[in-house]
């Protein structure tokens, strides 16, 4: 039969009965018909739990398929070698058996003769990685002629077959630098041609093979993602996601995108990915309400069925990023009830970090504080990585600070003295220098006197204030290292950039907390955000505005 009527039929069947019919009609094929033969039986009965029909290597056309392919192996072309050896990895047949001793042997043996095309050892690379084992002088042996070949010809499947090859190579402790270098640069013009697939596996190798030096590559791949979005299985999505935490890329189209696919697919999409999903958004700080209004919904619905890892990580993007959706008591009454059902499955540091994560935004955790305050749990924590670091202990005197003023009515245990800390350093606390320092000096136009105010100053209550300002009981502006007489004190806080979420007026949880704090320690906060300052042109400007902020009834 001609070669390509065969393949057209060969790919219309879709059982290995009909292709064992269609085969035993025939009264000769090549041996790359019998390969393709092979490869189709593959495609059709095996799926991601292995073969649905282990009967079918007991058929007589499968075995004679085999016998052939085994004492014929030196007559066979390199393609309906390859192509068979990967049809019968896949069909999951003993490696430590003769048919696939004898494939193997024939392969590493032309192998070793320089008698592989490009195609051929990308074929060959590609079946050592699936069993699992390859040796890495094999390994190394493939890579070493590939670097002989006209590396701009390859196509995009040789190209991420050689990235894989790449990842076992560099994990051994080989140096392949050069050949990356030149893959990197072939691999950039091919970006438009990628399938979400391909684009996938190459982002994944990059991160793997830790190319940060590839900017102009990685830009493009994450470019080219936004359009795959959509069409990412969930393993790829993860690991497009991993790829744009990795190398700190910012696309805004992709977050837009992210935004228009997991709204529609989260019932289908798997925990692991929408955890990653959200731990892009928590790092990125992005506040898509389309994205968490989504996963506050599939929380509600599925949490049961989650681990407690990924708990934390539906979870904590919510406070970290201020923001309470539509259907928060029922979020929050959702997460009490896992909570008190799982409470002992979580690892104390994730505990502490989902617990901490709610008070930001003000939902108390007060039933399992005694758990958190309780000297056994504190040694836990201590005992497991990171340990009591300071930015632990820092959550700990949050979360005691949070009770005693936000939460009068608790009457457990307290924290005892030695776990908390006299400052509470935050990720994003430190003020924008520049923005500091215009309002400083439209305070300084202000106020005549560099002495009536004070920065950064620390308070006996854990929090840092930007610049403080102290009042007399007529409201005249005093010393600021006057100690008598004061009867308000105004706590400017400068908020950049760096205290919102990205493109968002939207405060950060850490900022949110600190500023509603300070608040019921008796000062009177004025917040300073960037995007009402930034557009002011001169000191005298400046001055107007705060004089309006600060002393909104004075003339």
């Amino acid at each position: 039969m001609d070669e390509q009527l065969f393949f057209k039929i060969l790919n219309n069947l879709c059982t290995s009965k009909e292709i064992f019919y269609f085969l035993s009609s025939l009264e000769a094929m090549s041996d790359t018909m019998a390969s393709a033969a092979l490869q189709r039986i593959s495609e059709v009965e095996v799926d991601a739990n292995g073969l649905r029909n282990p009967g079918l290597l007991e058929n007589e056309v499968f075995r004679a398929l085999c016998f052939q392919f085994e004492f014929e192996s030196s007559k066979l072309s390199n393609t309906g070698l390859l192509n068979a050896l990967q049809a019968l990895i896949k069909l999951r047949i003993d490696p430590q058996s003769t048919l696939m001793a004898t494939l193997l042997s024939e392969s590493e043996e032309r192998l070793g003769k320089g008698l592989l095309t490009a195609e051929n050892l990308c074929a060959l690379g590609e079946s050592l990685l699936e069993l699992e084992g390859p040796s890495c002088a094999t390994l190394e042996q493939i890579v070493n002629h590939l670097q002989e070949k006209d590396i701009e010809r390859w196509s995009p499947r040789e190209i991420v077959m050689v990235y894989k090859i790449l990842q076992v190579m560099v994990r051994e402790g080989k140096q392949c630098q050069n050949l990356l270098n030149r893959l990197n640069s072939v691999t950039l013009c091919t970006v438009s041609q990628l399938s979400p697939n391909f684009a996938s596996v190459i982002l994944n190798s990059l991160v793997v093979l830790r190319q940060t030096q590839a900017v102009p590559l990685v830009t493009a791949l994450c470019k080219h993602s936004v359009k795959h979005v959509p069409y990412f299985t969930d393993h790829e999505l993860v690991n497009v996601l991993e790829a744009f935490l990795y190398f700190g890329q910012n696309v805004q189209i992709f977050t837009e995108a992210l935004e228009r696919h997991v709204p529609k697919s989260i019932l289908t999409m798997h925990p692991q990915t929408v955890s990653k999903v959200m731990q892009y958004c928590c790092k990125k700080m992005t506040l898509s309400k389309p994205i968490f209004d989504a996963v506050a919904e599939s929380f509600i619905s599925d949490a049961d069925r989650l681990t407690t890892d990924q708990i934390a990580a539906y979870i904590i993007p919510f406070g970290t990023l201020n923001y309470l959706p539509p259907s928060a008591s029922s979020l929050f009454r959702k997460l009490e009830t896992v909570l008190h059902t799982r409470l002992r499955h979580f690892q104390p540091h994730t505990l502490l970090n989902l617990l901490h994560s709610c008070v930001l935004i003000q939902r108390y955790p007060i039933n399992f504080l005694p758990k958190i305050f309780n000297p056994y749990f504190l040694q836990k924590l201590q005992a497991q990585p990171p340990g009591l670091n300071r930015a632990v202990m820092s959550q700990l005197t949050q979360l005691f600070l949070t009770v005693t003023l936000e939460c009068p009515f608790y009457e457990g245990p307290k924290l005892l003295s030695k776990y908390q800390v006299k400052a509470c350093p935050t990720l994003h606390s430190s003020p924008d220098v520049h923005l500091f320092k215009r309002v400083k000096s439209g305070l300084l136009y202000l106020l005549k006197k560099r002495i009536y105010f004070a920065t950064e100053v620390s308070t006996p209550y854990f929090y840092v204030v930007d610049i403080e300002i102290k009042l007399d009981e007529e409201g005249f502006v005093l010393p600021a290292a006057q100690l008598e007489e004061v009867h308000r004190r105004i706590a400017l806080c400068v908020d950049g950039q760096n205290r919102f979420c990205a493109h968002s007026h939207n405060l950060l949880g850490e900022e949110a907390i600190k500023q509603r704090h300070l608040q019921l320690l008796g000062y009177e906060v004025v917040q300073i955000p960037f995007f009402e300052i930034e557009d002011l042109q001169n000191t005298r400007k400046m001055a107007d505005y705060l004089h309006k902020k600060i002393f909104p009834r004075t003339y």
